[in-house]
């Protein structure tokens, strides 16, 4: 009877044992065990596997990808900028083995060379670069974070940095210098509009000197655009021939009153020109016809009547 009962507790107590020795392993996890405290080089895969009670001890590693949060690091860009930049790292173990043995605790040592190589990629970007280039310095971060990470036995699936703080008066500076640039953009867009306007109008210019017709189409349609507006007021643009023709007139009635002059001065230097003439040379001019008596005549008139009394005296 005492031997039923020994053997009834042997049997209970190795049962216990066994069943103490069944492990359980998740499809998201993987088992290292040690045994009498060295590693097995084998990994336990997921589903249940038996362990040795009291001589194997199995630690479980999760290789779902962990999303760690990089702390905000303040730092000085190479522009001598003072900013804060947060980040957010994505990494998996893809080595349970070396992730037990290799280093105590991987989640917090990640952590840490996260936030150092983040201080690292701050002190050699520029402001700029941390703003707009963020893809490249995100390749650059997870590379230097990924180099110590492999002898861990994980890898880093990307990092990305998430926000940038600047001080006030950075982004004050900033907000300036982004008017200044829409400003200078948009007065680039109005001149290369008023180009485009100028050269279509100089060659709606050119085409309209060769076709004057155009002119006054043009100047018809003018005149219906305005009036159907329905205004009380008519504007009717005067053409540029009437005006060019009444400067012309302008230019033409000096010259013109000019030549009159010349000509009128003309005439009398020649009336008298023939009047200085008769009284240098008088024996020079023809007499002019007359039907009265000249003064030589009426004085030898007079000189025969005196003779004539005389004679008639003696």
């Amino acid at each position: 009877m005492v031997t039923v009962i020994v053997l009834g507790f042997i049997a209970i107590v190795a049962v216990l044992l066994a069943v103490s020795g069944i492990r359980v392993v998740n499809q998201v996890e993987r088992g290292v065990v040690f045994r009498f405290g060295k590693v097995q080089r084998e990994i336990r895969r997921p589903g249940i596997t038996l362990l040795i009670p009291a001589v194997d001890r199995m630690k479980k590693v999760n290789i779902q990808i962990v999303t760690m949060p990089v702390p905000a690091q303040e730092g000085i860009t190479r522009d001598n900028v003072s900013v804060q930049v947060d980040a957010v790292a994505y990494f998996r173990v893809e080595e349970p083995l070396r992730a037990a043995i290799a280093v105590q605790n991987y989640l917090f040592a990640i952590e840490q060379v996260a936030q150092t190589s983040l201080r690292s990629i701050i002190g050699k970007s520029d402001l700029d670069d941390l703003l707009s280039n963020r893809e490249e310095l995100n390749r650059g971060l997870a590379l230097m974070i990924d180099s110590p990470a492999l002898d861990w036995g994980i890898h880093i699936d990307r990092v990305e940095i998430k926000d940038v703080h600047l001080p006030e008066g950075m982004k004050r500076s900033v907000a300036r210098q982004a008017e200044a640039e829409r400003e200078r953009r948009a007065r680039v867009i109005t001149a290369e509009g008023e180009f485009q306007a100028a050269r279509k109008l100089a060659d709606a210019s050119a085409i309209m000197t060769e076709n004057p017709g155009a002119l006054q189409l043009r100047l018809l349609q003018t005149v219906v655009e305005v009036a159907a507006e329905k205004t009380s007021t008519l504007v009717m643009p005067v053409p540029v021939e009437l005006l060019r023709f009444f400067e012309r007139s302008a230019q033409a009635t000096p010259a013109a009153q000019t030549v009159e002059q010349d000509t009128a001065s003309a005439r009398r230097q020649a009336e008298e020109q023939p009047a200085v003439a008769d009284s240098a040379t008088p024996e020079l001019a023809a007499p002019e016809p007359s039907f009265a008596p000249s003064a030589a005549e009426s004085d030898a008139d007079s000189d025969k009547e005196s003779r004539a009394l005389h004679r008639s005296g003696r």
